[in-house]
């Protein structure tokens, strides 16, 4: 098979672990040891765990002359298309409960919950875009691809929004018609024609999303001295990217829907992402690429059936040969560079053990190289991480519906300018675009002299930090909801929810949005970020579907904590917390239901962070340990 075998030294190593009387610790010490010396060490240490692998062009061929491609001239050819479908994706979520419930004719909290699971699910299947990436096409070519699907969804809606046919008739369907319901309602199969189409959307921006911010930070050289300050910079730039197409969406595209119709709006949507597309599939010359590494769920499958099938094989045989490893700086797997071994998760080294009886030519199924178990380990090492902004991705989705509720019930004028409800959510946006704008120049600095670190803050800091905002952001919430309701009551608004009361603005709702948007810069760059330098090479795209997981799972959390709610609080005899009615409901309960499940998230969060060992940290440690016992004792064999 070609491939070395990495035998037990003779009479073992002396560590520090075989001071403490357990021989357990010591053997599980010198299975590292075993690993680490079977290679170049420059492969096992420092950029080793992020480089290893060579930029190629689209037709799989290594690039000769790397200054003619990639950089941040690629990276903004794919920071347009990241725009385009960040507008077309906040587009949709604040225009489709209103256009559903003005032109469909569905109630309120119908409405809510398809945009929730439309959202839900063009995240939570991000990881199909992420498998199909990383196992097969590409980034480039999966990002072509599903952006097309994108293009044929938004194209669908557009007809939708302008063919009569496709939607109920408006006659006699006013306001209070609406209030009460008498509108007449869509039939089954025109809504099975909009959620049809929403899916398609859906399911194009499920593809793209894992891909976009990946294929971005390819487009940088690992062994350049500045890979890490360019890293940093792209993932701000990127969000910035994000947060321009939502403020443009929030915007734009609703001023377009009141002055010229849904039809014009979503037309809109879909007009810009065609011109993305072109502008991205102009850029192909200048993309560097990273050849697919085959199926990572294959690879995954065989790691744990080979644990499972050597289960009862002591890690102290006779018939031990050593953990197995293919030589040279390559790993076997196609597109990354080797993993050096960790102690995490004994039960799965087991795939790894070689021994007498796997043969010269053993089954993938049977004995998995190193760098294969690592990348198992690595991806169930991140889950915790994500995992904890999945509330963060709750309270997002319910502030896009229940606070354009709020705000149809508070004076939006500006001066002489009455702001249409809709514009409401650009304020998170604009406080996103502020904060990343002083990131480097105000924040950065400050943050050095307390933390010394060289970015500010480490990547899980960051996403502390935004997820501590996002508490304050939910409470504040809270406590201006009551007095909002309270103020309803007292001036004789309880019965009309759709009424604006001039005396109270809707700007003390900015306090809220602004907070919240503070935390989504901090957690979702910190996030994005921490899975593409934490991820195995050939997983980058997998590991950056994670916080699109965590996103549409918190989407379709907000959906059923909904559900739960109106049917715990809800009753003949009253109306639920979240009725439809928003001044005889109680939003300022669940905004502090919200905020209690926030602060345990955030507790979660804290003991998962404290945890983590980053790669580099763990690679380093390791190194040390290996230097200070070849100076005691060097391994022979």
């Amino acid at each position: 098979m070609g491939t070395r075998e990495i035998k037990s030294p003779e009479g073992g190593l002396v560590t520090p672990a075989s001071l403490d009387g357990n021989p357990d610790s010591n053997h599980r010490k010198k299975l590292g040891l075993y690993f680490i010396e079977s290679d170049d060490r420059r492969t096992a240490f420092g950029r080793g765990y992020t480089g290893g692998t060579t930029p190629v062009n689209i037709h799989g061929k290594p690039i000769a002359d790397l200054s003619k491609t990639g950089g941040w001239i690629a990276a903004f050819f794919i920071f347009g298309n990241e725009m385009a479908e960040r507008m077309a994706y906040f587009g949709l979520s604040v225009n489709m409960v209103a256009f559903m419930f003005y032109v469909m004719h569905r109630p309120f909290s119908s409405s809510s919950n398809a945009v929730n699971n439309f959202l839900g699910i063009s995240q939570a299947s991000s990881v199909l875009g992420g498998f199909l990436a990383d196992a097969y096409l590409g980034r480039y070519r999966t990002i072509a691809i599903f952006t097309t699907i994108y293009l044929v969804g938004l194209t669908g809606i557009t007809l939708c929004a302008t063919m009569d046919i496709l939607a109920p008739k408006q006659d006699h369907c006013d306001q209070l018609a609406l209030l009460l319901g008498e509108c007449e309602p869509a039939k089954p199969w025109q809504m099975m024609y909009l959620y049809t189409v929403l899916y398609i959307t859906g399911f194009g921006a499920a593809g793209i999303r894992p891909c976009v911010s990946s294929f971005g930070a390819d487009q940088f050289d690992e062994r350049s001295k500045d890979y890490k300050s360019h890293l940093d910079r792209f993932f701000n730039f990127f969000y910035l990217s994000v947060t321009i197409g939502a403020i443009v969406a929030f915007t734009a595209v609703v001023y377009i829907q009141i002055k010229l119709g849904w039809g014009f709006a979503f037309g809109s949507l879909a007009l810009a992402m065609g011109i993305s597309n072109l502008v991205f599939f102009i850029g192909t010359p200048l993309y560097r690429h990273r050849l697919p590494g085959g199926s990572p769920l294959t690879r995954v499958a065989q790691v744990l059936v080979a644990a499972y099938r050597k289960r009862n094989a002591p890690f102290s045989s006779s018939e031990l040969i050593g953990l197995y490893e293919v030589p040279g700086k390559q790993s076997a797997i196609k597109g990354s560079g080797k993993i050096a071994h960790t102690n995490d998760f004994r039960c799965l080294d087991k795939a790894a053990l070689q021994l007498k009886e796997d043969g010269v030519d053993p089954s993938p199924w049977r004995l998995c190289t190193v760098t294969q178990v690592e990348e198992v380990k690595i991806l169930w090492k991140l889950i915790p991480i994500p995992a904890c902004t999945i509330m963060l991705s709750v309270v997002l989705t319910e502030y896009l519906t229940l606070s354009v509720q709020q705000a149809y019930t508070l004076n939006t004028h500006m001066g002489q300018l009455k702001l249409p409800v809709t514009c409401m959510p650009v304020f998170p946006g604009l406080s996103i675009f502020l904060i990343l704008s002083l990131y480097y120049s105000t924040f950065v600095p400050l943050s050095r002299r307390i933390t010394g670190h060289p970015h500010g803050a480490s990547q899980l800091q960051r996403v502390g930090i935004g997820l501590a905002v996002s508490i304050l952001s939910v409470a504040w919430a809270a406590i201006f909801e009551r007095y909002r309701r309270k103020y309803a009551i007292e001036h004789g608004y309880e019965g009309s929810f759709l009424s604006a009361m001039s005396d109270l603005s809707a700007f003390w709702l900015l306090i809220q949005y602004c907070l919240i948007g503070i935390a989504e810069v901090f957690c979702i760059v910190g996030l994005l970020e921490f899975l593409y330098e934490e991820a195995p090479d050939a997983m980058k795209s997998i590991g950056s579907a994670y916080a699109a997981i965590a996103g549409g799972l918190g989407c379709f959390a907000a959906s059923i904590l909904n559900s739960i709610i109106k049917s715990v609080t809800g009753s003949s005899e009253k109306p639920s917390w979240l009725s439809q009615n928003i001044n005889t409901g109680r939003f300022d309960y669940f905004y502090w239901l919200l905020t209690v499940l926030s602060v345990i998230n955030f507790c979660v969060f804290l003991y998962c962070a404290h945890r983590y060992k980053y790669r580099t940290e763990q690679g380093f440690k390791m190194e040390k340990q290996v230097l200070a016992n070849i100076k005691e004792q060097p391994l022979s064999g």
